[in-house]
């Protein structure tokens, strides 16, 4: 007597299957988005500034490798790089190593 039947609840549980996209799938997206924009994009573009630095490493240029070794390129193979340390002192870099080419030599301060 007290107790009333819940006609609605039928009607509200199918209502809510439509906006279970908003609740659910759509913050998920954005999230995508803001880190595609974010972290992706910009990761992509230094690759590609990357790829093209290396191969346009030439004979003549100043390297700085991963390791934090200053070098000129002497050789310049299809993978690899001869890099002269110091006089008559050189050794062969995996060209994926490269961490930044300075074009040109740079002339020592002391000299």
């Amino acid at each position: 007597m007290f107790i009333t039947p819940a006609y609605a609840a039928d009607a509200g549980a199918a209502a809510s299957g439509g906006s279970f996209f908003f609740t659910g799938i759509a913050p998920m997206l954005i999230i995508f988005v803001i880190f595609y924009f974010l972290l992706i994009r910009p990761q992509q573009k230094r690759m590609k500034t990357h790829q093209a630095m290396l191969a346009a490493v030439k004979r003549g240029d100043t390297v700085v490798t991963s390791g934090g070794l200053i070098g000129k390129v002497t050789k310049v193979d299809e993978t690899e790089v001869e890099v002269e340390l110091a006089p008559n002192v050189r050794v062969k870099v995996v060209k994926g190593m490269l961490a930044e080419v300075r074009l040109g030599g740079a002339k020592p301060a002391n000299d």
